[in-house]
């Protein structure tokens, strides 16, 4: 059994599918999905539904699945004067703030969707874990999907906000734990300052960053083994349509 982590697949359903295949993945492994599964590229929701069908699969909470449980349940009604007149400032904001996030393509296939299965969407998204953490081949790993903000060293991993790890990126320039692992996605390696390869998973300092700007043209969909630390890469970007 093998345990593999991915992150910020972003709808990119053929890049997902492409790596399975690299990672040849079978029903006795393990994969994590460390969050932002939707929004941005083209097949968001067809993505999540293939994962929903995946018994070895635990995903993990991403900012854009946030923004996402703030919004759903009001995009499943229908739109009218009442609805809209029921609109409150902060689920107007709420809106707003996942509009500028990319989730058009999101509530599109969200809304082609029929009422059951829109509800088993926001359930499973409700289920998804706030981080986990592991141990694989002797080595303890934290996985988590943004990082450690507000990072003391006092702290349990229980007294940090969902902010905390699901927003604020990584000072990947600090050892968090001295024996542990910290696996994150959210911040492309494309734009983290000093990465020599941009675009492949960078590792300095205890941090492992996996996501690879699936979204970016010309970016990539990473895999991790934490058992061999073998990388794994899909090429094959699709645009957002």
């Amino acid at each position: 059994m093998a345990t593999y982590v991915i992150s910020d697949i972003h709808g990119q359903y053929d890049m997902f599918m492409d790596l399975l295949e690299k990672i040849s993945l079978t029903d006795k492994d393990k994969l994590y999905i460390l969050g932002d599964i939707i929004d941005r590229g083209p097949y968001p929701i067809k993505t999540m539904r293939k994962l929903m069908g995946m018994p070895n699969v635990i995903c993990l909470l991403g900012n854009h699945e946030l923004m996402a449980l703030n919004c759903l349940e009001f995009l499943m009604n229908e739109i009218n004067e009442k609805s809209i007149a029921d609109l409150d400032a902060k689920k107007l904001n709420d809106l707003v703030i996942w509009m500028r996030n990319g989730c058009g393509t999101t509530i599109k296939e969200f809304r082609e969707l029929g009422r059951e299965e829109q509800k088993d969407i926001i359930e499973f998204i409700k289920d998804f874990l706030i981080y986990e953490e592991v141990s694989v081949s002797g080595k303890d790993y934290l996985l988590v999907h943004a990082g450690l903000g507000n990072f003391s060293r006092e702290k349990d991993l229980e007294d940090y906000t969902l902010k905390d790890l699901v927003w604020e990126r990584p000072n990947y320039d600090t050892q968090y734990f001295p024996n542990k692992y910290v696996v994150t996605g959210h911040t492309p390696t494309q734009i983290i300052r000093g990465n020599p390869n941009p675009g492949c998973i960078y590792k300095n300092k205890g941090n492992i960053a996996i996501d690879c700007g699936a979204f970016i043209p010309n970016g990539r969909l990473a895999a991790f083994c934490l058992d061999s630390g073998e990388e794994f890469y899909s090429y094959t970007n699709t645009n957002e349509r």
